[in-house]
């Protein structure tokens, strides 16, 4: 018999969060996420999200132990704001039995109801700079710290459930000898002559950090054409800033400015930290911090984790100019492969962006939508 308990104190945080590490205790392939992290994520003291957002967390038991978890979102903006009536469910994970993952979504499917929604779509989180799809192709491959990973079992569960494919998203990869400076460096000098752009470079973490509520502006206006876009709300800048920008080599970050020094371009590129991550368990001390410093320093493999431009310089070849400053920086440092995160297969300009590189498709994962 499977009994499905809500989770609202530390104690089942704390399984709720650490439940995965089970199922996938023998992967070569899951990356564990840091455990501390996750869960300041689901604090609803200490993470913005929950000002506009109400998030119910769940667990799964048979014959007593932990077998599935699931957490039933609600984003306030997304839905009386963009009038998307979506009931959001994500950090869906369950073992390979039909009534432990029907029961949790069951759950979801009432909290929807409840609230008048006309259908729910996951495995997504929050917002754009959550974790979001499931992987249908690809499961020989290691995850990232910002990608969910799972076994191939759990396709044919939403398919038992009745949901069909909503968004699609593609990662990819490609080595950094595939870059070739004479595609963009001719190029990204006359652009930035033409329009007065001139490139930031950053050597230490707080000297990004005056630009960071400007990225996050960008970020808004630039993604908002996309079909999962939720903006980022002033007060959860705050959070992602404590969140992310630590993580990240301050010359690892570049923001494109004009002559005024308003902001037109951004990108965001992370070490990757996977097998560090795998290393360390999910735990940060005693010694896995300094395991990622050193990661973080030493890693020749990088992750493209945001990019993103001003609409009206959209198509102007401003990418050239971002192209221009990672193949310096990389260059230095000795960068060997790069991968690019998640991103939407109907998300065409990202893909021209790309094309000279000659990545390889490495995983695919979709969201899955079921109407209430």
């Amino acid at each position: 018999m499977i009994t499905i308990k809500k989770i609202d104190s530390k104690k089942g945080l704390k399984a709720f969060v650490k439940f995965p590490f089970s199922i996938y205790k023998d992967s070569k392939y899951w990356v564990p996420p840091i455990i501390s992290q996750e869960l300041q994520t689901f604090d609803k003291k200490k993470n913005p999200i929950f000002q506009d957002a109400d998030a119910t967390f769940f667990l799964a038991y048979k014959n007593g132990e932990v077998v599935g978890r699931i957490a039933a979102i609600t984003n306030w903006l997304e839905i009386n704001k963009m009038n998307q009536p979506k009931m959001r469910f994500g950090w869906f994970d369950f073992i390979d039995d039909l009534e432990v993952s029907k029961a949790l979504i069951k759950e979801v499917k009432k909290i929807g109801i409840q609230n008048k929604l006309d259908y729910m779509e996951g495995p997504v989180g929050f917002s754009n700079l959550d974790k979001v799809g499931v992987v249908t192709y690809g499961y020989d491959v290691v995850a990232s710290m910002i990608t969910w990973y799972n076994h191939p079992y759990y396709v044919k569960h939403y398919e038992a459930l009745g949901f069909a494919v909503e968004k699609s998203y593609s990662e990819s990869t490609f080595p950094f000898k595939n870059v070739h400076p004479d595609f963009f460096y001719k190029a990204q000098e006359l652009i930035k002559k033409r329009y007065k752009l001139r490139a930031l470079k950053f050597t230490k973490t707080e000297e990004v950090m005056p630009y960071a509520d400007k990225m996050f502006d960008l970020f808004n206006s630039s993604y908002a054409q996309l079909s999962s876009f939720v903006e980022i709300s002033d007060i959860q800048k705050e959070f992602f800033k404590k969140k992310f920008i630590s993580f990240i080599n301050p010359e690892y970050i570049k923001f494109i400015v004009d002559e005024n020094d308003k902001m037109v371009a951004f990108a965001i590129v992370l070490p990757r930290f996977a097998k560090t991550l795998q290393d360390i368990k999910g735990k940060l001390f005693p010694f896995g911090f300094l395991k990622l410093l050193k990661a973080k320093k030493e890693s020749k493999e990088v992750l493209f984790y945001l990019i993103g431009v001003e609409p009206e310089y959209q198509n102007k070849g401003v990418h050239a100019v971002i192209f221009n400053e990672y193949y310096n920086t990389f260059k230095e440092k000795g960068i060997e492969t790069c991968y690019r995160t998640p991103e939407l297969d109907d998300n065409e300009a990202i893909q021209k962006i790309w094309k000279h590189f000659d990545p390889k498709v490495v995983v695919k994962r979709s969201t899955f939508r079921k109407d209430l």
